[in-house]
């Protein structure tokens, strides 16, 4: 994957339209780009970049709405913290795909997003979700998550590679 880690201007104020479909494509080309196993960092400036401080986001599998910069970004370092330790560690491996679904709204975009992982014993998981947000100028100030499917079982600690030996005269030369 690339290890580009700037962003793309989405500053086009005299044009909602516009300005927020530049957005959403510099927002989903910058977490498609980013690499979790390098680290979670990366998607935290996206995050800090692109969303808004009274940012709300929500889904549809009935959970109460998060609200607020901070209380997302919690939400985000419980999920990303563990894929990259499974990925740099446990050698997981990760692929994330978006497809823009064409809409005409301003200030409103939609994408289909695809997380493939596959765990060191070669079995998979897939997840497919559907992402609505909602812009002011340059930042989301909503997004909602629905539509989800997965395919393949959850990946268990046995799909992973922690219990790898390392000889002992590799240990006494780092």
């Amino acid at each position: 994957m690339s290890t580009q880690s700037s962003f793309f201007s989405a500053d086009h104020d005299d044009d909602p339209y516009a300005s927020s479909h530049a957005g959403e494509r510099a927002l989903n080309r910058a977490i498609v780009t980013a690499e979790i196993s390098r680290g979670y960092e990366e998607y935290f400036a996206i995050f800090d970049r692109f969303y808004a401080e009274d940012v709300e986001t929500t889904t549809d599998t009935g959970e109460d709405p998060v609200r607020g910069k901070a209380s997302v970004f919690a939400a985000l370092l419980n999920f990303l913290i563990p894929l990259h330790v499974m990925a740099e560690v446990g050698g997981l491996a990760v692929s994330i795909r978006e497809t823009p679904i064409p809409g005409d709204a301003a200030d409103e975009t939609q994408s289909a997003w695809t997380l493939e992982l596959a765990g060191a014993s070669g079995k998979t998981c897939t997840i497919n979700w559907r992402t609505f947000r909602k812009w002011n100028g340059a930042q989301v100030i909503h997004e909602h998550h629905y539509d989800h499917k997965q395919v393949g079982g959850p990946l268990t600690f046995d799909d992973l590679s922690f219990n790898t030996v390392i000889p002992i005269n590799e240990l006494r030369s780092a």
